[in-house]
């Protein structure tokens, strides 16, 4: 189904034997990314991935014979249509699919929520429970799509970044020319929203998810599906300042130009990766798997002089990109007492808490639902985007939350279950699917347990299975085997420092010129030569590229400016 476009280290030996242009430690989307932009441009490229299978959290795996897994991310809608189209990855196997309706919110009550890109569908179903709310809801969608509009420039484009380290007069009066252009387009955008708008604004970023929410409507339902996007993937209450960003992240994405639509991937989300493997391949890149980095080498000017491998093997380059959390970069790459006493500071105390775990499910039947009062084999509109269970109000939300924050994993947890198999026919057997499962709140380490215990592993995941019961019964009956990550699976596994799936905390204290710490926005690091190029950069988490191509075009004007 894919083209193989990597190599074990086993099984190469040329990578080791010269020294490269430019080195990507980690083949997740993001080191993919740069890889391709690095190589179209005539640079010789080589890929290091710790994992015998390139994708890093975008990846597909065949855990259950005959069923294969998203195994991480499991939604596409953030990937750059910039990447989408200079890398010409529908060329390469990238193919979406569609969600509608996108959204279905079963309620105990007998009652239900369906939400999707059909306008008249939503004020239809948002009406059966209020006829304000569903007038106010197109309002809501396109104050969103603004907000979104005026963040797009941000995304394609480096932090504009102080200056770092010595410099020449003639860099420097660039470098202000450079900034006074960034800074005057921002308030042109900002002119154009006009001063009523720019106060939503700077209220969505600041706010709470729940006053955003409680501003605009009236139906707890309703309110709760919307307040899932606003603390998917973070430690945070949807009565947390600042969760109104999460919530417009979530919402910035695309399929295929309309705004805020998320997609399944044909063949997981491992497709994404491979399909960015393919473009960097054919550019010339070297992908590599099962060559973990144990460390960077640094020469006596204090440059990175390329990494050494696990196995003693070093490979050498002048240029290292790093798709690494910056926590393992910097704290676990990099030999101590190289870098400055205030940036190590920073890292060692950046958030890096995560609350979440995924669990891959194999069943032989579709979940089905009291509230749809109907049985039937085949996939229906709640069976094709994401169903929300155990989020009827925000504050079922908050008191999940609170369990967390106490330390212990939610009794009644919020769970966003998708079913991709409904629309992607080449990931399970027929009549059988495929159901990830986000679950939240679940603490790196539980207060009353341990996830290394097994029996305590399966107890939560009945939980969840449970709480699915109350509103499909007789799901746990449907269940040929499953496979679960909480947090320290996601470390260990995947790489994703304290599990955190954005590389690190997305507040406002950790974005933009903050990200991953201050004075050290642009993908440039404190070693010369070395530049971050993941999640944990600018602008963020969620697949998106952005942050590949971006780092990427920094290091091509580097070396040409060299």
């Amino acid at each position: 189904m894919w083209r193989r476009s990597f190599t074990t280290a086993t099984a190469t030996r040329a990578f080791k034997e010269k020294k490269w242009d430019a080195l990507v430690i980690g083949a997740g989307h993001n080191g993919l990314t740069a890889a391709a932009y690095l190589a179209k441009a005539g640079l010789s490229v080589a890929v290091l991935e710790r994992r015998h299978v390139i994708g890093g959290a975008a990846v597909t795996e065949e855990l259950i014979p005959g069923f294969k897994f998203s195994r991480c991310s499991y939604l596409q809608s953030l990937l750059r249509p910039s990447v989408i189209k200079e890398l010409e990855l529908k060329r390469h196997g990238f193919k979406l699919l569609k969600r509608n309706p996108s959204s279905f919110t079963p309620c105990l009550d007998g009652r239900y929520l369906l939400l999707g890109p059909d306008k008249e569908l939503n004020h239809s179903e948002i009406s059966k429970f209020s006829v304000r709310d569903a007038d106010a809801y197109p309002r809501y969608e396109n104050q969103l799509e603004n907000f979104c509009k005026f963040m797009d420039p941000l995304l394609d484009s480096p932090p504009p970044e102080s200056l770092q380290g010595v410099s020449s007069l003639n860099d420097q009066f660039k470098d202000k020319i450079q900034k006074s252009a960034f800074w005057a387009s921002f308030l042109r955008l900002a002119l154009s929203i006009g001063q009523r708008d720019m106060v939503d604004f700077m209220g969505l970023l600041l706010s709470p998810a729940s006053k955003v929410l409680n501003n605009w409507f009236e139906t707890d339902v309703l309110k709760a599906t919307l307040a899932t996007d606003a603390v998917i993937g973070t430690m945070g209450s949807v009565h947390t300042p600042g969760s109104g960003y999460v919530l417009l992240h979530h919402v910035m994405g695309e399929t295929d130009g309309d705004h805020g639509i998320w997609s399944y991937v044909e063949g997981g989300m491992g497709s994404v990766s491979c399909a960015i493997g393919n473009a960097a391949r054919e550019a010339g890149a070297h992908i590599v798997t099962s060559a973990e980095v144990s460390e960077m080498l640094i020469d006596d000017s204090g440059a990175v002089n390329g990494v050494l491998l696990a196995d003693g093997t070093e490979v050498l380059s002048s240029v290292v990109l790093s798709n690494a959390t910056p926590y393992k970069t910097f704290m676990e790459l990099v030999p101590n007492n190289v870098l400055p006493e205030d940036f190590i500071r920073a890292l060692k105390y950046s958030d890096y808490s995560s609350a979440t775990t995924k669990i891959n499910i194999a069943v032989d039947k579709l979940p089905q639902f009291k509230c749809c009062k109907q049985s039937h084999p085949d996939a229906g509109p709640q069976h094709m985007g994401t169903i929300h269970i155990g989020s009827e109000n925000m504050e079922e939300i908050h008191l999940a939350n609170q369990d967390a924050v106490n330390g212990l994993p939610s009794r009644r947890p919020i769970i966003e279950l998708t079913i991709p198999s409904a629309l992607d026919k080449t990931i399970s057997p027929p009549g059988k699917h495929v159901i990830n499962l986000f679950v939240q709140y679940t603490p790196y380490s539980p207060s009353d347990g341990s996830w290394e215990d097994p029996s305590y592993r399966e107890s939560f995941s009945k939980r969840c299975f449970n709480l699915i019961e109350e509103y499909a019964p007789d799901f746990s009956s449907s269940i040929i085997g499953y496979d679960m990550l909480t947090p320290p699976d996601l470390e260990r596994e995947i790489g994703l420092t304290g599990g955190n799936i954005f590389h690190g905390a997305m507040g406002l204290d950790s974005l933009f010129l903050m990200r991953p710490v201050k004075g050290w926005s642009n993908y440039r690091t404190p070693l010369r030569g070395l530049y971050l190029c993941g999640s944990g950069s600018h602008p963020g988490g969620g697949v998106m590229g952005a942050p590949g191509r971006n780092a990427a075009h920094l290091v091509l004007q580097d070396v040409k400016s060299q």
